[in-house]
């Protein structure tokens, strides 16, 4: 059986990222977020939030709406459609590759 660790660097880097699996795996058990909890939640900086927040949008895993209450600014994030299975296979990725690190026996090393 061939070691399941080469597959570790074959997953989707944009979803694994730790803080945009962060938003993502948040993102997946909400209809949508705001802001300012995505940031409480993930302990992100504002610019970091942003940045993570930016490339997701791109891969049109996210999308952000922007709008007002009375005078304050408030920018809304919800995962897509995309992401939502983006997000599910990479979790389902994870649970085969541990099942099959589980499963997983070295060979025996051999001398020359």
């Amino acid at each position: 059986m061939k070691p399941p660790f080469e597959a570790l660097a074959e997953l989707d880097r944009l979803v694994h990222e730790p803080a945009r699996l962060a938003i993502m795996a948040a993102l997946s058990a909400c209809k949508d977020a705001d802001f300012l909890f995505l940031q409480r939640l993930t302990g992100l900086s504002k610019g970091n939030l942003s940045s993570h927040l930016a490339r997701l949008e791109e891969a049109d895993l996210v999308s952000i709406t922007k709008s007002f209450n009375g005078k304050m600014p408030r920018t809304t994030v919800a995962i897509s459609a995309a992401g939502k299975l983006a997000i599910e296979r990479h979790w389902r990725r994870l649970e085969q590759l541990r099942d099959q690190v589980r499963r997983w026996i070295p060979e025996p090393a051999t001398e020359s």
